[in-house]
């Protein structure tokens, strides 16, 4: 009967349905000596998992941290405070607020950036209409690429035949 039950377990185990308990049972009915002859194979690997029980880790672990976090923790306060200065400092200065406040060639300036990037801007959207004339182009001349390859595929097909 305990034969019959162990035979059970060992299908169970190899599915992967045994409890831990089970396991349990296998482990010692493997590591006692009288171990059924057909079940002599199951024998090592219960007893590896035994002694894999009893085994630990004796090094000992550092924990202390390395120099180098302590350098990156460095960099990130000091890449806060030079953005903390680059939000602060325009506004301590007192800069002027709105464009009343420069002086007539400053704002003549300004008027004239303005239209400068407005035309570039406007040129800008020219040439990528164009583009798109072009990727259309593109799209119709890969269309009629596939449509001739089914041509040479005739072609090949017509050879074949006509050979045989």
């Amino acid at each position: 009967m305990v034969l019959n039950n162990i035979d059970k377990l060992i299908e169970k185990y190899n599915n992967a349905e045994t409890s831990l308990k089970e396991e349990a049972q296998l482990r010692a009915y493997f590591n006692s000596d009288d171990v059924a002859p057909h079940l002599e194979h199951y024998k090592p690997l219960f007893q590896y998992f035994s002694q894999a029980q009893k085994e630990q880790y004796t090094k000992d672990v550092p924990l202390k941290p390395k120099n180098r976090t302590v350098f990156y923790q460095w960099i990130s306060v000091a890449a806060i405070a030079i953005l903390m200065l680059g939000i602060f400092i325009p506004n301590w200065f007192g800069g002027p607020k709105t464009l009343a406040d420069y002086s007539q060639e400053e704002q003549e300036m300004y008027l004239e950036a303005k239209e400068a990037l407005a035309m570039l801007s406007e040129n800008f959207n020219q040439g990528t209409s164009s583009l798109n004339a072009l990727n259309l182009a593109s799209e119709n001349f890969n269309v009629g690429l596939k449509k001739a390859s089914h041509i040479t595929e005739l072609n090949e097909t017509t050879n074949k035949l006509l050979k045989n």
